[in-house]
Parts: C-alpha cells; structure tokens; sequence
C-alpha cells in the first residue's frame, strides 16, 4: 500500500460526489419538465422525435401502460439487434463497415450476445476485434448501449415519480400517472447521454482512444512474423460504454486494452463517468423528493458499502496472495513496484487503480475489467462476489441502482415500523401488504435467478463443460476455481453486470468426442434467459411499486414517524441489504472464493 494509493481513492470519491450533486440538480429539471441550458439545442431535435414516433408527450401513462411501451420497445430492440448480428456480413453491408469479411455468429451465440446487450449487461462469448465487424459494432452493440440505459434511467425516474405522486388535480383527485415512457426515453437520450457521451468521447480521444474506420494495420515483428493491430470507432463506443454502465469492450481484453484505456488519467476518468450517472441519480431523487436529504441519506449508504469493499480489495491485493507469500516472493513496496499482487494487472495502473476500478465496475451493472478479476487474491476476488451480491444496491447501474435501492428502503421502513409499533409510512404515505410483497419479490428475483443457474449448471454435465479444465477435478467434479467461475458467470448475468471470472465460456474446441461442436449451447442459452428474466422482472416489480404508492394521498408526518433522511436510517439501511445479502448468497461464497483465501489453494 502506497500513500498515492490512498490518496486515490480519497480524491475519486470527494470529484465524483462534487460531479454528481451537480448533474444530479441538472437531471432534475429534465425530469420535471424544466427548462436546461440545452433545452434551446435540443427543443428542436426532441418534437422530430415526438413526431417520428407518433406519440403525444403529455399523455400520462399509468404503470401498466408504461411497463408495455418499456417491454414492446425492448423486444423491437432485441429482434432488430439479432438481425444486424446475424447478417454482418450480408452482401448489402459496405466494405468499409467489414473491411475483414467478419461471417455471422452462430445463432446460439447470438442469442446470448442480443440478450445481453439488451439488458444493459454486455456479457461477451465472442472477441470483439476478432469477430465484429463496425456494422456490427455501431449499429448494433452501440445503439443499444445508448438504448439499455435510457431504459434503466426511465424506471428509476418513473418509480420517483410514484414515491414522490402527481399534484393532485383541480377537482381533487389524485392521478396515477408516472409520465410518459417515450418521452422520458426522448430525454434522457439527448438532454442526458448525448452530451456526457461526446465530452466523454473527445476526452479519451485526446488521450489517444481510437476513434476511426480503417483497416487493421499489419505489421512485422522483430521476429518475422507478421501482426495485425485492430482499429476502429473505439472511443464512441467506449464513452456510452462507461456512460450507461454498459461494460461490453470494443476489444477482447475490455479497459486493459491501452486504445480504450490508454493512460493513468484515462483509467481515473473512466471510473468516474461509470459512477457519475448512478450517483447523480441519487441526488435527483432528492430533489424531487423537496427533501434533498433524502438523497444525502440513500448516497451516505452507498458510499460507506463502496469505500468498505475498495479498502478490502486494495488492502487485500497489496498484501500479496497466499501462495506468493509461501514461495517467499517479497510482496512489499519498492522503488519502482507498488508490490503486492500483480499478476493480471496493468503496470501502468498499479494496485490501487486496478483495486478501484474492480470496485467501481463491480458495485454497478459495468462489467467493463482493467484487470484479470481471477488472478486477484482469494480476498481481493471475494469483494466482486459481494459487491455482486447487493443486487445492485451500492450505486448500481444507471438507473437499476437507484430503484433497487429505494425497494430496499421501502423494505427497512417496513421492518422499522414493525420495530417501534406504528405503521409504516414513507415520506407520508402509508405502505401496506401489497406495496410489501411487491417489493420483497422485486428484491429476490436477482438472487434467485443466479443461484438456480449455478445450480443447473454445476449439477450437469452440460454445465460443467464451460468450465475451464484446469478448473476441474480428476474426476471431473467443479474445485473451489470452478465453483467461483460458474456462480460468478450467472450472477455477473442476473445483475446484468458483464464481468468474468474468466475461464466460463460459451464455446468449445471440436475433438472426437464432439466433432463439429462449436458452441455450448447450454451456457449461452441459460446465461441469455438469466439476462433477460433478472433484468425485466425487477422493472416490472418496482413499476408495480411505483403504480401502488402514486395514487395515495400524502399526510403530514408526526412525531411517531421514523424519518428516513438521517444516519439512523442509513445503518439501518445497511444493515438490511448487509442481511439479504448474506442470507441469501453466504453460503455459496463459502464453496467458492472464501475456501480457496482460507486455503490458499489456486484451483
């Protein structure tokens, strides 16, 4: 551990917290119908939009409508993505878009890769520079960065706006109105992503972040042998990428790779634009609330959780790992070394950038890796593990986060109102068994649904072959390595997250056994239904929330009621998503990451 370490970690948070509580008042006044300093940029562009798809702006929808435009704009999404992949190289698409020739994927593979960019996690089977051509690239996977996240940004809206409820009408009813999906949608893309997208693209670009449509240069090595260097629209790609908390790399090797991340500062600038929106969200909410505590309070509970798992990961890779300790490696810092543990990581971004960038990729639905996760210590890889395990609660993913938590909130307000007596109200409307049940299945959908694919995967032999050999037993039973690849897998795709522990893959090399075989088809359909049903159904739920709570009338607080905007509240906060957390997840940390730290066995 070095003090520029910690001094990193310091200044990342106090920048992003000063970002965010100034996009955070922007994205309010763009969600309650403000007027932005860009309103005289876009006003324009946004009424074409309106036209092009025939909607009326103002027409309220109540969730029901709303969760329908959501889901039928998704599945136009999905299909129109699974065409584009599957004819890349269709005799229409110009050279120029696949200067390579790159064929189609298999149509398994495809699935999984549609699926996933759908839901906003990029889980990736395929190399992205091996096998995607630009048409591919920009017209498919790009778009739908843009589109997924939009997506997430207008549930978490939509559920505010139930917490918060519609003023009352001239008669004295109270509507049931959350908004309009299609213009939500409308402006989160051009008052929210476009602009934050561009700066995010010049500024990479400016460090040396590719951004063109060339051929693949070749080149000799001091060898003889020639390589080709991958080109292409890169920084476009990885702008919305971080942005959207997207996460699916232009090139294999993701934000390792130094035309996507190329300097110290760019991996620092990276990791706050994948927070920025998350956290921004949470400071919108208290704005709309009229209660800007409110957000401090549900800020201060991500924060402490995210700077705890930073602390463990950096502590833990610094320390080095059992095995380099039992070799009698020296793990401390010298001139020159950050020491530690540095197998699969960066020079260029040391421990502690590869520590934070673990933390910040993990805690939300990004996915995007400067460093092998699998290599990190048995400690180091158990906080992925965990982070995972909050279900997307500390910061998440745009949007995701902010509604998953404020389900959790409901849910402690509930189990604090049962502790002290009175009936539970939140920011004074009373919660009752429906808004209850709604939320408690919202919450346990995501953990259900990564645990019952670890368990169909591990318990089959369909499953067990995408684990990776060297992962395996003799008998061809899963190790503590292949346990922790398998469950990361399905969890990593029920939090719509995108990151690996490598060695689970969706393809298998032919040989006599399998002859022809070119695909585990197993594993790239089960991980695709785990994408879609642990990303919708939560959208569906906290919509459902948003439709019950929009419609009850508000009344004044009294001095009974709890209020949830103090740090009481934030430890009880905590303590609920610590809770669902380990009774749900404990026990299958314990077979995996938690036996091979104890241990110190590799595999």
């Amino acid at each position: 551990m070095t003090f520029a370490g910690w001094l990193t970690i310091v200044l990342f948070a106090i920048i992003l917290t000063a970002l965010a509580l100034a996009l955070g008042s922007y994205m309010a006044r763009v969600y309650t119908g403000g007027r932005v300093f860009l309103s005289p940029i876009f006003a324009g562009p946004e009424r074409f939009l309106y036209g092009l798809l025939r909607v009326d702006p103002e027409r309220e929808q109540d969730w029901k409508q709303y969760a329908k435009s959501l889901i039928v704009f998704s599945l136009a999404g999905w299909l129109l993505l699974y065409l584009i992949l599957r004819t890349q190289n269709a005799p229409w698409v110009p050279h120029a878009l696949n200067p390579l020739g790159y064929k189609s994927g298999t149509w398994n593979v495809t699935f999984n890769t549609a699926s996933s960019f759908i839901t906003n996690t990029n889980w990736q089977y395929y190399g992205g520079e091996t096998t995607m051509s630009y048409f591919s690239q920009m017209l498919g996977l790009t778009v739908q960065n843009w589109l997924s996240a939009g997506i997430g940004i207008v549930v978490a809206v939509a559920l505010v706006r139930g917490i918060v409820g519609p003023a009352p009408r001239r008669d004295g009813v109270v509507g049931k109105g959350l908004g309009n999906f299609w213009q939500d949608l409308v402006r989160t893309i051009l008052y929210v992503l476009a602009p934050l997208s561009a700066i995010a693209a010049i500024v990479l670009v400016s460090q040396g972040a590719l951004a063109n449509l060339a051929n693949y240069l070749t080149v000799h090595t001091i060898t003889g042998l020639e390589q080709k260097i991958a080109m292409g629209p890169v920084a476009s790609q990885e702008a919305i990428k971080l942005l959207g908390t997207n996460g699916g790399g232009f090139f294999n090797t993701n934000s390792a790779h130094p035309f996507e991340n190329p300097t110290a500062f760019t991996n620092f600038f990276e990791m706050l634009i994948v927070l920025l929106i998350p956290a921004a969200l949470v400071f919108m909410y208290g704005r709309m609330t009229g209660n800007r505590r409110q957000g401090y309070a549900i800020y201060g509970a991500m924060m402490v959780m995210f700077l705890g798992a930073v602390c463990v990961a950096y502590i833990a890779e610094a320390h080095g790992s059992p095995a380099q300790h039992a070799a009698g490696l020296h793990t401390g810092v010298i001139h020159g070394s950050t020491g530690g543990n540095m197998e699969g990581k960066e020079q260029r971004f040391g421990i502690a950038g590869s520590a934070l960038f673990d933390v910040v990729t993990t805690v939300t639905s990004c996915g995007a890796v400067n460093s092998a996760i699998e290599s990190f210590t048995g400690i180091g890889g158990a906080v992925p593990f965990a982070n995972l395990s909050a279900s997307e609660v500390i910061f998440g993913g745009v949007g995701t986060g902010l509604y998953s938590i404020l389900l959790y909130v409901l849910l402690a307000v509930f189990i604090g109102g049962l502790m002290v007596g009175r009936t539970p109200e939140w920011l004074g409307k009373k919660l009752e068994a429906r808004e209850i049940k709604l939320a408690g299945l919202g919450i346990l959908i995501t953990p259900l649904a990564a645990l019952f694919c670890t368990a169909l995967a591990t318990a089959s032999k369909s499953g067990r072959a995408s684990i990776s050999e060297v992962a395996l037993s003799k008998a061809g039973g899963s190790t503590p390595q292949g346990f922790s690849e398998t469950f990361y897998a399905y969890l990593s795709q029920a939090n719509n997250n995108g990151s690996a522990f490598a060695g689970y893959t969706g393809y298998i090399q032919p040989n006599a056994g399998n002859a022809g075989a070119h695909g585990i088809t197993f594993a790239d359909l089960l991980g695709g239904f785990d994408m879609l049903f642990a990303r919708y159904a939560p959208i569906l739920f906290a919509l459902a929330v948003a439709g019950a709570l929009v419609g009850k009338r508000v009344t004044p607080a009294g001095l009974g009621t709890m209020r949830t905007d103090n740090p009481t509240f934030v430890v009880l906060l905590i303590g609920v998503i610590v809770l669902v957390g380990a009774l749900t997840f404990f026990p299958a940390l314990l077979l995996g990451p938690i036996v091979q730290g104890l241990t110190g066995h590799l595999y």
